[in-house]
């Protein structure tokens, strides 16, 4: 057996096995292949033994056990197949299945209990009790409890697992049912629709609505956030039908309802599956060869007039999030080589750019210091601008038992969110307020002399420089900056520094600001002087929104950064003698300043893979002036995004994560492979396909002909040291976390254990709070935030094409009651938003988790389009912009459509 950890020998059926003593016995005998029925066990659960199926004989023990709810022993001897031990099964069987609908048996065989009752040739009686749980609401799931066997696997993993306890077991005896919370319907519980229930339940008393029964599984890693769930494609007559969760090692056999539900976009009628070229007429479709020919021809065109001007070509690349590793770094290697330029970006500009930037130039890497592990293993859990819930739900899940199990929470975000409701300390900060509070905790720290001055002495410097700064941040004086109290402050300075090891979690609410990189240093200070650095437990952990934005930057696509976060600088001499080229010595350009370039005519045109920039780039009306004097913008995509719409001169259609092969990067820096379980539908090709037929067409096929993502992947560890280690055949469920710079490396679970990436020693940094520009005064009263919601994701271009939609499909604008009573607003009523840079309109959703001057909407919807309204203002030193923060006012629409009374 491969499980043996803590091995011992036992002897089952006359034959010896080699198992863990630390698993039950019942898992060691299923993982050997022994045939042991079993019903209400479930290897993501503790074992109940409720069933009584699995039993088995022990040498020395008169009656018959559980084979769940032994720990094996050396020696121990045991028997699975005897015939009393066959009839006993036999009885149990029968009584599970004494109120139990016969005709269903038929109807869906495949079920476990089906499957054991036929094999043990069990009719169930005609007569069914009638007192059963019925929910009809759900749009995923389908509720059936007339089926239940009271195995209990479904209350078991909806809170062990899920931590959302709906399902819920009432009453005693024979009056036991199984039932939503309360007898509400599944929503009104609480239910997040993760299907963990329905994945566990044996008889199909809960089941997922619509469900085939798939012919092949295809493992792979789930499209969405970066938390790099493990999954398994189920396909049949050439389509996904279903996804369930493997045992991954961040996901631990559980899926969120995007990563289970969210497929059906693979097969949307709306999916473009042939080229296409844009003239006078609109879109026409066309072949490969002429699609490629007439992009070489004008890529030409652009390459000819630069090499006349002795310059790089001005033609921007861009990388995409949803796109592998593999494609990113053919993305970025086409700028380089073809196009001679680092004009070459992607998504992670707007979102964690921030965080790399920070934090390599503090700890001398932009990646997260810790894995998700560490979860459990910290005494302190700090989620500082991010919503793990609902945007990365799976590490919400595990943040959720944590707290259960004893870690202190303490939550920073203006909004309420669920992980706040739970949380020992809510700070509630005011939009723009990061910089003064998190300055303000570390002048508590040390005021208190709470500080690591043993980690402090050993491994930092400028202390005296930087504790002299922060003699303007007292949480006295703060407080009304960033909207906390100033005892609330220093509470949470002393639970950060007091109960190690801290764990510290960021998202977008710390990044995305005009101070968001040095918001992302104020934290690391914070882990520097408390020591929570490099140990187990601890660290400063970016979630990354998309599921491969840490892999896209990590690749190349990014102006001053060669593949593997490799400095241009540096890395240069590497890269050249490893392409054969020379290459450019001209500053590259982010996507912000291409936008800007753009406006000025002094960038020719845009190449986007897998990114819909006028719609998810913040004053889109600007956005839309630049793309207008492109002379080339190529989109490269799965369906007709809105950038393509207004601006593209040619469409080229990409295979989608489930039609190709490849990896992603993950969060807490796992590779993590994907693998094709579908021919790509019509004409529709992979990113790296499509790159190396123009780069041939070009003159430079022979930079681009590898014969398989692997090949590629293998050219990308030869040139990234701290990689070289991760060949495909170690990208298992368990695959090691980088730095893996050989073979045999175990990987690196904790970064900077001894020293930093950039040397021994670092320094803490000085950050002044710069106010945003974006000022809540006279017309514009509120301040605005955007994020995402559970059910929808980013730009809503793959789950607003699936079943998700029936759960939440339209953006809304969150309110305080209050300032809805104040303007007359109801529940539903749509308004108008307007800010200095434009005016949309969304329906109102009156709100608990925002406070009064204070909205939120996600900005999903692209009939919506949030972006219109949202501000020009940038991150100091890296150009993200701030979406976390827009002066807004709110205007009543009349009933003839035009606006009246605001605020």
């Amino acid at each position: 057996m491969l499980s043996t950890v803590n091995p011992v020998k036992i002897e089952v059926d006359g034959q010896l096995f080699v198992v863990d003593a630390s698993r039950p016995l019942l898992s060691e005998l299923l993982a050997a292949g022994i045939d042991l029925p079993h019903l209400c066990h479930d290897e993501r659960l503790k074992p109940i033994g409720a069933c009584r199926l699995c039993v088995v004989e022990l040498e020395g023990v008169d009656r018959p056990r559980s084979a769940c709810e032994i720990a094996p022993a050396e020696g121990l001897r045991i028997r699975t197949k005897t015939t009393r031990l066959e009839a006993l099964r036999r009885t149990n069987l029968s009584l599970l299945a004494r109120n139990y609908p016969p005709q269903v048996l038929d109807q869906e065989p495949n079920h476990p209990f089906h499957r054991l009752l036929t094999r043990y040739q069990i009719q169930p009686p005609s007569t069914v009790s009638g007192d059963v749980y019925c929910d009809e609401s759900h749009p995923l799931l389908r509720i059936a409890m007339d089926r239940c066997i009271h195995c209990f696997r479904c209350v078991q993993i909806c809170r062990d697992l899920q931590g959302a306890d709906v399902w819920q077991v009432w009453a005693r005896g024979p009056e036991t049912r199984v039932v939503a919370r309360s007898h509400q319907s599944l929503l009104e519980a609480g239910c997040v629709s993760c299907g963990a229930c329905s994945d566990t339940c044996p008889t199909g008393a809960i089941a997922d609505r619509n469900e085939q029964v798939a012919e092949a599984w295809t493992d792979s890693t789930c499209v969405y956030c970066g938390v790099g769930c493990q999954l398994k494609v189920g396909t049949r007559d050439r389509r996904v039908v279903s996804i369930r969760p493997a045992a991954g090692a961040v996901n631990h056999g559980h899926l969120c309802v995007k990563g289970r539900y969210g497929f059906a976009f693979n097969h949307s009628p709306e999916r473009i599956t042939k080229p296409l070229i844009r003239d006078a007429e609109g879109w026409r479709e066309v072949g490969w060869d002429v699609v490629l020919d007439e992009l070489t021809a004008r890529l030409k065109s652009i390459m000819d007039r630069s090499s006349t001007a002795n310059r790089s070509v001005p033609l921007g690349m861009l990388g995409s999030s949803r796109a592998t590793n593999e494609e990113n770094y053919y993305i970025q290697k086409f700028a380089r080589v073809v196009l001679r330029n680092h004009h070459v970006d992607c998504c992670a500009r707007v979102c964690h750019q921030p965080t790399a930037a920070a934090m390599k130039t503090m700890l001398g890497t932009g990646a997260a210091t810790n894995g998700f592990d560490d979860i459990e293993l910290a005494r302190t859990l700090v989620i500082a601008g991010c919503n793990p819930a609902e945007n990365h739900p799976i590490v919400g899940a595990r943040i959720r038992q944590a707290v259960r199990r004893g870690a202190r929470l303490i939550v920073i975000d203006p909004r309420r969110t669920e992980l706040a409701e739970i949380a020992d300390l809510h700070l509630a900060v005011q939009m723009g307020g990061n910089i003064p509070l998190l300055n303000a905790m570390a002048f508590a720290i040390v005021e208190e002399g709470l500080e690591d001055q043993k980690f402090i002495a050993q491994r930092v410097d400028e202390f005296e420089t930087w504790r002299q700064s922060l003699s303007s941040f007292a949480p006295e004086r703060v407080a009304s900056y960033c909207g906390v109290e100033a005892e609330q402050i220093r509470e949470a300075a002393r639970l950060y520094a007091s109960e190690k090891p801290a764990m510290c979690l960021h998202g977008l609410g710390i990044t995305e600001h005009l101070q968001g990189t040095e918001g992302v240093m104020a934290l690391v200070n914070l882990a520097l002087l408390t020591g929570n650095l490099g140990m187990p437990g601890a660290g400063i952990n970016p979630l990354r929104g998309q599921n491969n934005v840490q892999g896209a930057a990590h690749m190349g696509c990014e102006p001053k950064t060669l593949p593997g976060g490799q400095s241009l600088d540096l890395a240069r001499s590497t890269f050249e003698s490893a392409w054969g080229v020379s290459l450019s010595s001209e500053s590259g350009l982010d996507l912000l300043q291409m936008v800007d370039a753009a406006q000025r005519r002094e960038l020719a045109g845009i190449w986007s893979v897998g990114y819909d920039i006028f719609l998810t780039l913040a004053n889109a009306d600007q956005v839309a002036r630049s793309l207008q004097e492109l002379e080339l913008v190529v989109v490269q995509d799965l369906f007709m995004n809105e950038t393509a719409k207004g601006f593209a001169h040619l469409f080229l259609p990409a295979a989608s994560v489930f039609e190709k092969d490849g990896t992603f990067m993950n969060s807490d820096r796992r590779i993590q492979r994907i693998r094709a379980a579908l021919e790509p539908l019509g004409e529709a090709r992979p990113d790296t396909w499509i790159i190396a037929k123009v780069a041939q067409r070009l003159g430079f096929g022979e930079h681009f002909a590898h014969n398989s993502a692997e090949a590629i992947w293998d050219e990308i560890r030869q040139v990234w040291p701290a990689g070289a280690g991760l060949s495909y055949d170690r990208l298992t469920l368990d695959a090691p976390p980088w730095p893996c710079p050989t073979s045999d490396h175990p990987g690196t679970r904790v970064l900077h254990s001894e020293r930093f990436a950039h040397g021994t020693r670092t320094n803490f940094r000085v950050i002044p709070w710069v106010p945003s520009p974006e000022t809540t005064m006279g017309e514009f009263p509120f301040r605005l935030s955007t994020g995402r919601h559970l059910y929808q994701f980013n730009a809503g271009t793959m789950t607003q094409r699936t079943r998700l939609v029936q759960l939440q499909s339209e953006d809304c604008l969150e309110i305080s009651q209050g300032d809805a009573a104040r303007l007359g607003i109801s529940d539903g009523e749509r308004v108008h938003v307007v800010s200095r840079h434009g005016r949309i309109e969304l329906p109102v959703r009156l709100s608990t988790r925002v406070r009064h001057g204070e909205l939120f909407t996600s900005f999903h919807d692209p009939a919506l389009f949030v972006n219109r309204v949202t501000s020009p203002v940038r991150d100091r030193m890296v150009n993200a912009p701030e979406y976390k923060l827009t002066a807004v006012r709110i205007e009543r629409i009349g009933k003839a459509g035009s606006s009246s009374r605001q605020a």
